[in-house]
């Protein structure tokens, strides 16, 4: 039982900027005791006014433990997604824009008082075809689309790399801001490294794996088809 799509400020760390501060929509949730009828609703809000503005991921594990006292509950849970904002400088003209990433953070603290922590960032990505390229005379269909990419971790991990990491295996990455100059690049770049779905999801996974840090991970790719009157779409969980 809580309380869902409460919209809030909260705190996030910035690898450029030390802080970033955004607005959150949030769902938090506790068991109910066997013989309570009901929960206490405005406690969940007064939760949050108590460590504000000091919600972050830091901050997560504290916040479970002071739901799960102040609600006589054993487990409690949270969930908080975001818009998170990277400035980039576009490849050729270095012009700069904002990317805007939806992120999330996933938090659990079981009856034992162990936190379960996920942290999830959305990536927009481009796309060609290595099929279409292959069988065309001319060019190839390309596309935006989305990864989706969460983790569990050691210890602290940035939303930056996650986000740099899943931009470095697609085509090519997004940007806000493209002069002509840029245009070209980007497209010539996309299209000298064609990908499928799976190709993207399964580099990401080799380099997953291979990092200590991460004890688990999900990352599925969805292409948005040009020539399709349907996505694409591919999945590893590990």
């Amino acid at each position: 039982v809580g309380i869902k799509n409460l919209r809030y400020p909260i705190k996030v760390l910035d690898r450029r900027n030390t802080y970033q501060n955004t607005v959150a929509t949030i769902n938090m949730y506790v068991d109910l005791p066997h013989k309570a009828k009901g929960t206490h609703m405005s406690r969940f809000v007064e939760i949050l006014n108590v460590f504000r503005p000091e919600v972050s991921l830091q901050r997560i594990s504290v916040v479970l433990d002071q739901m799960k006292n102040d609600l006589n509950a054993e487990s409690a849970h949270i969930e908080l997604a975001f818009p998170y904002f990277i400035e980039k400088a576009a490849p050729e003209s270095n012009s700069l824009g904002l990317m805007d990433y939806s992120c999330r953070w996933l938090g659990f603290s079981n009856p034992q008082g162990k936190v379960d922590l996920v942290c999830e960032v959305m990536v927009p990505v481009s796309s060609v075809c290595p099929c279409s390229k292959e069988i065309s005379e001319m060019g190839a269909h390309n596309q935006r689309g989305q990864v989706k990419l969460a983790t569990r971790f050691k210890k602290f991990i940035w939303m930056e790399d996650m986000i740099e990491l899943v931009e470095s295996k697609a085509s090519c990455e997004v940007y806000s801001v493209l002069k002509r100059v840029d245009e070209k690049f980007v497209t010539e770049k996309a299209f000298s490294n064609p990908k499928f779905v799976e190709d993207i999801v399964r580099d990401i996974a080799v380099e997953l794996n291979e990092d200590e840090n991460i004890t688990w991970f999900s990352v599925s790719a969805e292409n948005f088809e040009s020539i399709h009157n349907h996505s694409a779409y591919a999945q590893i969980v590990s």
